[in-house]
C-alpha cells in the first residue's frame, strides 16, 4: 500500500517532527480511550509502524518513550521480526520498548514476509512477546502462523515455493487490499474494468475516515489507506481535524470526494492521460494511476505528497 523498498532514501522522522506529532496525536487520542486503557488491536490504539520500525531501534525507542511522557494509551508496535535473530536479541529489545512505557507488539505473517523473513523468527517474537506483554500481543494474521506451525515450516521461502506447498485455496485467506504496489505487482489475480465503470464513485468515504489514519515520516497526514495523498502537515493537526481541508486549494481531493470521472477528466484534458489498455482493479488503482501520471509532470498539487511514493510504486 505504501510502496516500501530498500531503494527508498533513509529519510526518518526528525526527533523534532517525531515530538511534536506525537505532542498533536495525544491531545486527540486520549479523548478517546477512559484513562489507564492500555489494550491494544489493529484499530485501537496507537502503532509506531514503517516500513519497519525496527530498522532504527533508536528511533522507535525514542518515539515509545515520548509517547509514555504524552500519556498516550495503548501503543505497540508492527513488526516483521526480521530482527528476532536469537532469544537474547530479542528479549533485550522487546523489554527495552516495555519499560520505556510500549504496551503492546502487533506480530506480521503472511506469504509475503515468509518470502524475506524465516519463520523460526515469527514464532521467536510471538513466545517472547507474550511472556514480556502479556495479552497485548496481536498476530496478525492467526491463519498464517497456525498454518505455517502445521505445515513445520522453516526458513524463509519463495512465494511460488509457498503455493505449491499450501495450495492456492489459502489465498483467500489474504487480506490483500487492491491499491499501492498490489494494484501494479499483483494485478493479474483481480478481474478488470475500464475506467467508466468507476465514474460516479467518490472516495469521501475513505478521506474522511476518523479512525485508523497514518503520519508519514514526512509528517504527511494519510487517511486510511490513501497513500500519496496528504491532508496536511500532522504537525498541525487541529487545523485539519478542526479547520477541514481547503478544497479550492486542494484540486485533486476536491474532485475525488466528488466523483472521480472529475479526476479523469482533468488528468485526460491537461496532462494527456490515457487508460490503460487492460483496464484497473479497483478505483484506487485507477486513482492511483492517474496520479502517479499527474505528479510525474508537474509538482502543482500539493497533496499529491509523498514523492516518493510515486517513484517506488514500480
Amino acid at each position: 500500500m505504501y510502496a516500501c523498498s530498500p531503494k527508498w532514501k533513509d529519510d526518518w522522522i526528525s526527533i523534532k517532527d517525531l515530538e511534536e506529532v506525537l505532542r498533536q496525536l495525544a491531545t486527540k487520542i486520549k479523548k478517546r480511550y477512559p484513562g489507564g486503557f492500555r489494550r491494544i488491536d489493529i484499530n485501537y490504539g496507537l502503532h509506531f509502524t514503517g516500513g519497519e520500525p525496527f530498522l532504527n531501534f533508536q528511533l522507535l525507542a525514542r518515539g515509545v518513550k515520548m509517547a509514555a511522557e504524552f500519556k498516550i494509551p495503548a501503543t505497540f508496535v508492527e513488526t516483521n521480526c526480521f530482527w528476532c535473530v536469537n532469544d537474547e536479541v530479542t528479549r533485550a529489545k522487546l523489554s527495552e520498548l516495555k519499560d520505556a512505557g510500549l504496551d503492546g507488539i502487533l506480530i506480521s505473517v503472511n506469504p509475503f514476509i515468509l518470502e524475506q523473513v524465516p519463520f523460526e523468527r515469527t514464532e521467536r517474537a510471538t513466545r517472547i512477546g507474550s511472556k514480556v506483554f502479556g495479552e497485548n500481543v496481536v498476530v496478525y494474521q492467526q491463519f498464517f502462523y497456525h498454518q505455517f506451525k502445521t505445515l513445520n515450516l522453516r526458513g524463509a521461502m519463495p512465494f511460488d515455493a509457498y503455493l505449491q506447498k499450501a495450495g492456492a485455496e489459502s489465498l483467500r485467506h489474504v487480506e490483500l487490499i487492491p491499491m499501492g504496489r498490489a494494484a501494479y505487482e499483483l494485478d493479474h489475480l483481480f478481474r478488470k474494468h475500464r475506467a467508466k465503470e468507476f465514474f460516479g464513485e467518490s472516495c469521501k468515504e475513505e478521506l474522511t475516515r476518523p479512525w485508523h489514519v497514518h503520519v508519514d515520516n514526512y509528517c504527511n497526514y494519510i487517511t486510511g489507506y490513501c497513500a500519496g495523498i496528504s491532508l496536511g502537515d500532522a504537525r498541525k493537526l487541529s487545523s485539519i481535524c478542526e479547520e477541514g481541508v481547503d478544497l479550492d486549494e486542494n484540486r485533486i481531493i476536491k474532485l475525488l470526494v466528488t466523483d472521480i470521472n472529475g479526476l479523469h477528466e482533468l488528468a485526460t484534458r491537461e496532462f494527456g492521460y490515457t487508460e490503460l489498455p487492460g483496464g484497473y482493479v479497483s478505483k484506487c488503482h485507477l486513482c492511483l494511476h492517474i496520479r502517479e501520471h499527474i505528479v510525474r509532470q508537474t509538482d502543482e498539487f500539493r497533496e499529491l505528497q509523498p514523492k516518493e511514493f510515486y517513484t517506488n510504486l514500480t
